[in-house]
């Protein structure tokens, strides 16, 4: 599996990242373990979770599996913000709350720093250069090597960034948004600042629980008891299905499993997922692709993406 640096960091990372959300829910500690020996084997390196994930119990797992292993050939990834009790100050991004939250982490996780330490949401109630004048002292004490981000807008990590630099704080190397063909708002304005800003993008929920790997069909009439998704869209309040079912979603998915027999691939799945590394689809499969996932873009996006090419006049 190859190697790619994260954004404009030195930081090494394989062209895949193992999430863990699953790990200590869906997925029990021996199953976890032989998905995180399998994704080793395979060259992965890269290995990402969160501090809320069944209230640390996926860190929990992780660093029962980081025992013995060479720590140095690894990426752990983890996550700030989740509210792990009723306490007032149990969440958010406070300087109070990430102190201990970075300390339970590396508790949790059996290890002495954390390789990528990112904030999970925008924290509306703190102001960012508390959070960011925090995360700089945990990068200067050793206790994490790199900063990355979650679900930011365009404005807030562009905020986020400039402020760094003015005060001389580590920036952001990576940004963690939702993304994938049925979610492509990311290109309207995150992709281009994160480019301009050197920030890599790791995607969340790159088959969209579960919507990309060929298992819902058109003519289907409910998500799959049971799954994540329609665990995720209960807790949301939301009718998956409902939001769903339409002409774009069956084009998009269609396209998918049209392109993946053709390339001799599957949509999905663990082992199958590590067959992404190391090939490309052809250029005529990628616009395959991207022209079922289109979507009318809204203003002003319509209008910017009309003069993007235009060429200067004499």
């Amino acid at each position: 599996m190859k190697q790619r640096f994260l954004g404009r960091s030195g930081l090494r990372v394989s062209e895949l990242c193992l999430g863990t959300m699953t790990f200590g829910q869906d997925t029990d500690e021996a199953e976890a373990h032989r998905v995180l020996d399998t994704f080793a084997e395979a060259g992965g390196t890269f290995v990402d979770t969160a501090d809320v994930y069944q209230r640390g119990v996926s860190e929990e797992i992780i660093g029962r599996w980081l025992k013995g292993r060479r720590r140095d050939g690894l990426v752990i990834a983890t996550k700030v913000f989740g509210t792990m009790d009723e306490a007032p100050n149990a969440g958010g991004l406070s300087r109070k709350h990430i102190v201990r939250a970075v300390e339970d982490s590396l508790r949790r996780l059996g290890t002495d720093h954390i390789d990528l330490y990112q904030t999970h949401v925008w924290d509306a109630t703190t102001p960012v250069e508390e959070t960011l004048a925090t995360l700089d002292t945990l990068v200067k004490a050793g206790k994490v090597r790199y900063l990355g981000a979650s679900n930011l807008s365009a404005s807030q990590l562009q905020r986020s960034q400039d402020l760094a630099r003015r005060n001389g704080w580590e920036p952001y190397v990576s940004l963690q948004p939702l993304y994938n063909l049925l979610a492509r708002e990311v290109e309207w304005e995150l992709a281009p600042v994160s480019l301009a800003e050197g920030v890599g993008i790791i995607p969340w929920s790159p088959l969209q629980g579960g919507w990309l790997t060929g298992k819902y069909r058109r003519g289907m009439t409910a998500v799959e008891p049971g799954t994540r998704e329609a665990r995720y869209q209960q807790e949301l309040g939301r009718e998956a299905w409902r939001e769903r079912d339409d002409e774009r979603t069956w084009r998009v998915v269609e396209a998918v499993v049209a392109v993946a027999e053709e390339a001799g691939r599957t949509p999905a799945q663990l082992t199958d997922s590590l067959g992404a590394a190391g090939w490309e689809l052809t250029p005529e499969q990628t616009a395959r692709l991207d022209a079922a996932s289109e979507r009318p873009l809204p203003y002003p996006y319509d209008v910017l993406h009309r003069f993007r090419d235009r060429e200067p006049q004499d």
